[in-house]
């Protein structure tokens, strides 16, 4: 366990990235996959995996199709919470904060750095809507890939989001289920942590 000072402003953050790091090393593929919970207007809670795709002082960064349940939801209600489960080395980190829309910049410059086909993909899919068949699918990246066979447009429902973590809680197994929970939560004048019960 990383365990923070509490006699210095522990940064949440630069824990986030050795915990990530060692996970890069420990996990078999996609440690940076994060369940992400969204809830409807009405409180009506969903959750599912995506990637965090880039973390910093500013927060948790992801891309999805706007249109998509998820993103219906963080229109209706912008508010998120992340899980990331490392089981190799069990550990969990769980943040939860205001959502905010990315630039189109920042969505343009990540869809073009992913492969053809994904940028076809994403070209082709109504995501979350009723899909008649496979074959349904297979022939709309066709059609999309005859209707661009240059650059891939990003279409203007794929953005991406900004989680800006308000509580960050840091959890590693213990013996026992004796765990050590660390939580960190944002204040005006930085980070206050806590050391949580297991």
């Amino acid at each position: 366990m990383i365990e923070p000072d509490q006699s210095t402003d522990a940064d949440p953050i630069v824990i986030f990235h050795s915990w990530m790091q060692a996970a890069e090393s420990a996990e078999p593929n996609d440690a940076n996959a994060v369940a992400l919970a969204t809830a409807t207007r009405d409180g009506a809670p969903s959750v599912r995996i995506v990637l965090m795709k880039r973390a910093d002082e500013h927060g948790f960064a992801f891309y999805t199709n706007a249109e998509s349940q998820k993103g219906e939801e963080l229109a209706e209600n912008p508010r998120a919470a992340m899980c990331f489960h490392w089981k190799s080395l069990r550990r969990q980190v769980r943040i939860s904060g205001a959502v905010a829309p990315l630039p189109d910049e920042d969505a343009d410059a990540y869809f073009h750095s992913r492969s053809r086909l994904s940028q076809l993909g994403a070209a082709a899919s109504e995501q979350s809507r009723v899909l008649a068949s496979r074959e349904a699918l297979d022939a709309r990246v066709c059609e999309m890939e005859q209707r661009f066979p240059g650059e891939v447009p990003r279409p203007a429902y794929w953005k991406g989001y900004l989680l800006q973590p308000e509580r960050i809680e840091f959890w590693h197994d213990g013996a026992g289920r004796l765990h050590d929970r660390f939580l960190f939560l944002k204040q005006e004048s930085g980070w206050r942590v806590e050391r949580l019960f297991p």
